[in-house]
């Protein structure tokens, strides 16, 4: 009996309506989802003694790019090779190649929620939304980790094995790499807290569809 009342509640919330300022937080969320294409993700920047201005690396989901018309990417490798490190090419990100469609997808699921206005259409956006950024945040701390722990031996410097900073200013050798989220990053960020509002706005409204307790099997 205790299971049918806690089955028959989670129908009830997942039946609710939502309100058109529910709608219009998600509507938002869609819009910060479309922007965080056209804005960096993270930023890198290396300074070293024969780089004293710094050398930059935007990640965007769909692309790398690179300080002084992508020459920067060129000298941050040769720095790389000093210590062991693998070269950064774009063709080894391959989330890069899936990203855009996923932030497609995820566009037009919150448009679903918003056309069919119930609770479930929403949690189902938020669901996988959340699935898609903790995937992504763990690929990408593996990433930073395995730059930094499978260095090569024969480098001309050997390091010990690090983890590149994934926040903040860190010293690597004779290198200083600061790293820092960016545009996409917020806008990403923003897309969950306008998706949490919208359950927010949405949480006392009347189910449009109620079983009785009895009816759940």
């Amino acid at each position: 009996m205790a299971l049918q009342k806690l089955l028959h509640k989670n129908e009830r919330f997942f039946y609710k309506r939502l309100t058109v300022v529910s709608r219009l937080w998600i509507l938002l969320a869609v819009f910060c989802l479309g922007a965080s294409f056209f804005f960096p993700l993270w930023h890198i920047n290396l300074v070293a003694p024969q780089y004293p201005e710094g050398l930059d690396l935007w990640i965007y989901g769909h692309q790398l790019t690179a300080g002084n018309e992508g020459q920067d990417l060129n000298e941050i490798n040769i720095l790389n090779h000093y210590i062991g490190m693998q070269p950064l090419q774009q063709a080894d990100f391959v989330e890069m190649t899936f990203i855009p469609f996923a932030l497609g997808f995820f566009i037009l699921f919150g448009l679903r929620a918003v056309v069919f206005g119930v609770m479930s259409k929403l949690v189902d956006f938020l669901v996988l939304y959340l699935y898609f950024c903790v995937f992504s945040g763990i690929n990408f701390i593996y990433r930073m980790y395995s730059y930094g722990h499978h260095l090569d031996p024969k480098a001309p410097i050997n390091p010990d094995p690090f983890w590149p900073t994934l926040l903040g200013t860190k010293q690597i050798a004779n290198m200083t790499q600061t790293s820092l989220p960016q545009g996409a990053s917020y806008f990403l960020a923003g897309a969950l807290v306008c998706l949490l509002m919208a359950i927010v706005f949405s949480w006392r409204q009347k189910p449009f569809y109620e079983s009785p307790v009895g009816a759940l099997p």
